[in-house]
């Protein structure tokens, strides 16, 4: 009788485990004390979550994620305790590979959109730790460079989810052994979280100065009994930036354009490198512009950099190279255009890499750099869509991942090509906090360049058409009075996305570009003339993404009389 009781209790948990919804609940608003003891690589943290049910369905469970160094200490509501179990559950969102989870039975149901406020309490340690990264076969060394999140009394430096989860969140258990798990649960969490909010008070045991990614408070905040300083923070959007936190012991320069360099001993020449190559950069055209952002150093020359908002992660110490120029573009890139959307600030910001790479090295350059992220995005555009997939995976609603990314920056740079330039004008009229429709941008950018771009904005933006296929479907040439020849061009778009795309006549000594637009499944026809004997046409030169380059080419055998 007691092994089947046994039985019973183990099924009911197994049926409640199925039964359980991690992301039933967005985390609407943070307000937290965080307490940082750097010598002993502590911290704890007290306070207020405020949590909305965003499912179908009535719910009685939500779950509560931290690090695996970190206890749940007390979840109360309303002034009174309420039941929750812990274990530790396998994940890879924690540089730890793992997540303390505290599930939470509430003492009544939640309805659809119904909200419930939370007090907790949590403490515990965060040291170095990639078991992550060396659990699936990276050098430990090499992992220590991309995981180098810790609280220590020399250097502090802790990011977010997706690195350390030094606040609560709620994702599905994902692994790096498991293709794009990881970046998709947290890219999910980011999409469900662009309007959330955090209010934070930081304070430490340490005198070195406290910095945030995050507004800081107007009114000076009395530090508590052992504590030396304390800060307060708000950060709107936690799911478009990640949270991060940095204590350290920094040198600065002088402040110039608002970039704010703080450097670490034995690193003021290469920093004033940086600074002096940061304060040039003009990533999308807003020139003169400020910056606005704070570049500190990482004390490991190896170590890899990381940008959230207004701030950039870089080992100052290390001799400025072209990678640390392009990280930097992307700073300044996301900074000058800020944006609850992904496919804005994440796509201008790769953009401005892109660019960069052209003014400097060239279009050649430019277009290497843009194929060199092209592999990825045809990959993920492999499998067939339908209606319902083609809206989730819209750039409106994607996860903010590799796929958004690329795609974001394919499109910024078609939108420049098509219209001659970049729509500045539509960019320095965006107000994050007036975009409440997907359509804002669109508008802008008609208003700016008085085009109407409907069709590309549907296939590109508001839908997940997959790419274009180009192919030159037939070429005829006939020779002119002049000398020259007149070549008429048959392009066609197999795909179930449009694109203005360039189109090369190369001839005898020469070539010839025209830009043709060629929308879904049709095709186009164009006249070029030439100046000399014709020899092949090329459709694309890699500015326009697309699932098959192989049919690019027509080679012109003979000239028709």
């Amino acid at each position: 009788m007691r092994l089947l009781c046994a039985l019973f209790v183990l099924c009911g948990l197994a049926l409640q485990a199925q039964a359980l919804d991690r992301e039933a609940f967005t985390f609407t608003s943070y307000n937290l004390e965080v307490r940082v003891e750097p010598e002993q690589q502590r911290l704890g943290v007290r306070g207020r979550i405020t949590l909305r049910n965003d499912s179908l369905v009535p719910q009685k469970n939500l779950v509560l994620q931290i690090s695996s160094t970190l206890d749940w200490r007390s979840i109360q509501m309303a002034g009174k305790a309420v039941q929750f179990e812990t274990h530790e559950l396998t994940s890879d969102v924690d540089h730890t590979g793992a997540l303390s989870e505290a599930i939470v039975t509430l003492p009544r149901e939640v309805l659809p959109k119904g909200t419930v406020e939370l007090d907790i309490g949590y403490e515990g340690v965060i040291p170095l730790d990639s078991t992550r990264l060396t659990r699936i076969g990276v050098p430990e060394d090499k992992a220590k460079h991309s995981d180098w999140d810790q609280i220590s009394k020399s250097f502090t430096a802790v990011r977010g989810i997706g690195y350390v989860a030094w606040y609560p969140v709620a994702t599905e258990a994902a692994s790096l052994a498991d293709g794009d798990a990881v970046p998709d649960a947290v890219g999910r969490w980011m999409v469900r979280h662009a309007e959330t909010t955090m209010d934070l008070v930081f304070q430490s045991t340490s005198n070195q100065t406290i910095f945030f990614s995050g507004t800081p408070g107007n009114a000076q905040v009395q530090a508590g009994p052992s504590m030396e300083t304390a800060w307060t923070f708000h950060l709107a959007g936690p799911g478009v930036s990640v949270p991060t936190l940095v204590i350290a012991s920094y040198q600065k320069l002088p402040l110039r354009d608002s970039l704010d360099v703080e450097f670490l001993p034995g690193q003021e020449e290469t920093a004033k490198d940086y600074a002096e190559a940061a304060s040039q950069i003009e990533a999308i055209g807003t020139a003169g512009g400020p910056k606005n952002l704070q570049m500190l150093s990482l004390p490991e020359a190896n170590a890899v950099p990381f940008v959230t908002q207004g701030m950039l992660l870089i080992p100052l110490g290390a001799d400025l190279t072209n990678e640390a120029e392009l990280d930097m573009v992307y700073a300044v890139a996301r900074q000058q255009v800020s944006s609850p959307r992904a496919w804005i600030q994440e796509g201008l910001a790769h953009y401005a890499q892109a660019a960069f790479v052209e003014e400097h090295r060239g279009l050649q350059a430019a277009l290497d750099y843009l194929n060199a992220h092209m592999a990825a995005l045809v990959d993920a555009e492999k499998t067939v869509k339908s209606a319902e997939s083609e809206t989730k995976g819209s750039l409106i609603q994607a996860p903010d991942d590799l796929y958004l990314q690329t795609k974001a920056m394919f499109v910024w740079w078609m939108l420049k090509d098509m219209l001659g330039r970049l729509p500045t004008a539509a960019l320095l009229s965006y107000h994050a906090n007036e975009d409440k429709d997907p359509a804002y941008m669109q508008r802008l950018v008609a208003g700016d360049t008085k085009r109407d771009l409907q069709w590309f904005f549907d296939d590109w933006v508001y839908h997940d058409r997959g790419l274009p296929d180009f192919r030159v479907a037939a070429v005829f040439s006939r020779p002119l009075e002049t000398g020259h020849f007149l070549v008429t061009i048959t392009v066609e778009n197999l795909g179930r996305a449009g694109a203005e795309v360039p189109v090369v006549l190369r001839m005898e000594g020469g070539e010839v570009r025209q830009r043709v637009e060629v929308r879904a499944q049709s095709k186009v026809s164009l006249r070029i003339e030439a100046s000399a004997k014709p020899l092949e046409v090329v459709v694309n030169d890699g500015s326009v993404p697309e699932s098959d380059m192989s049919n690019n080419t027509y080679k012109i055998e003979s000239v028709n009389h």
